[in-house]
């Protein structure tokens, strides 16, 4: 495929502030800042909360998703339901709520904040013991339910995407391996991301990415990243998140004929790259053009990033994968 002819990367932060189309609709004042969903009712997200006694708040104990709306579609929603699905099989925890239902709180939470262009989180706790249960078994547990929707923010904005990141391989801390806690599942397992994020940012760099033991390039906190190198686009396949953001490009890639390998990348290769970039729910794709201030590539957005950011952007807005918010309907849970 023929990348020679430069683009600049889609200002998407102004088309979503300026374009009619991502307008909000209208909504209470109380919900402007957004809202949730906790101990069965609806409220502004700011009079939100968790009990003391929940396990998800007491021991990290729960798994999430975060699905995002753009243009008052859902984005790739069966793909988020069915990760968190499988996320609360593997953690052994149950919703109370089952598929439909938790569309129908997630369309609520939307209605009430009339977002066209929204961050949507949802969470399963391990909840709190029932009296008198064994606290050993999961069977013990009152599993919760708990969500939130807010205006949609991006991560990196317009600025920073034509800029790209300064990355930094994190050398004090290491992705807690999958074998401990499973990666494939979102959790609240966060201080090795945490950490990383302050240890970077005390070096003068923007955004760190952790390896595994074997220095095998891991995560950035909150997303994937790819490296293009000899011709190649190749993202880790272990102890990382398998995003949807992260499929979608491996979905983009196949459609403009750029290879891919999902599988070891040593941390090593991000230095002879030609193109990296990271990729999250919350900003979509995102380059990185300084590693650890020294320039990858020729410093600037590649070709096959900008390609991919932009296609990405525009497929979604046109209904890629999308599922139309009922901005009309009421919960009735």
């Amino acid at each position: 495929m023929n990348t020679s002819i430069e683009h600049r990367v889609t200002p998407v932060k102004h088309i979503m502030q300026t374009d009619a189309r991502h307008a909000r609709l209208p909504h209470a004042a109380e919900y402007e800042g957004g809202a949730a969903f906790s101990g069965g009712r609806y409220s502004p997200i700011q009079d939100a909360t968790v009990p003391m006694l929940d396990m998800g708040f007491r021991n990290a104990d729960a798994t999430y998703d975060v699905v995002s709306v753009s243009r008052g579609m859902f984005f790739r929603l069966d793909y988020h339901l069915d990760r968190i699905d499988r996320s609360t099989e593997r953690f052994r925890l149950r919703s109370p709520y089952d598929r439909a239902q938790t569309v129908e709180i997630l369309t609520e939470l939307l209605r009430l904040a009339g977002l066209r262009d929204a961050y949507v989180w949802w969470a399963v706790t391990r909840g709190v013991a029932r009296p008198g249960a064994a606290s050993n078994r999961p069977s013990a547990y009152e599993n919760r339910f708990y969500a939130f929707v807010m205006p949609y923010s991006f991560i990196a904005d317009d600025e920073m995407r034509q800029r790209g990141f300064d990355m930094m391989i994190s050398r004090q801390y290491l992705r807690i391996p999958t074998e401990s806690v499973d990666s494939r599942a979102k959790n609240f397992h966060w201080m090795d991301l945490r950490q990383s994020i302050f240890e970077a940012a005390e070096a003068g760099h923007q955004i760190p990415v952790l390896c595994d033991s074997r220095q095998m390039l891991a995560e950035c906190p909150g997303a994937n990243i790819f490296v293009l190198a000899g011709g190649r686009l190749m993202t880790p396949a272990q102890h990382c998140l398998e995003g949807g953001t992260r499929q979608s490009v491996l979905d983009l890639a196949a459609e403009i004929r750029v290879p891919t390998f999902v599988g070891d990348i040593p941390a090593s290769t991000l230095r002879a790259a030609d193109e990296v970039f990271i990729t999250s729910t919350a900003g979509g794709i995102m380059p990185v053009t300084r590693l650890e201030g020294q320039p990858i590539g020729r410093g600037t957005p590649g070709p096959i990033t900008t390609l991919l950011h932009n296609l990405y952007w525009e497929k979604r807005w046109a209904g890629w994968h999308a599922t139309p918010v009922r901005y009309e309907f009421k919960a009735g849970l």
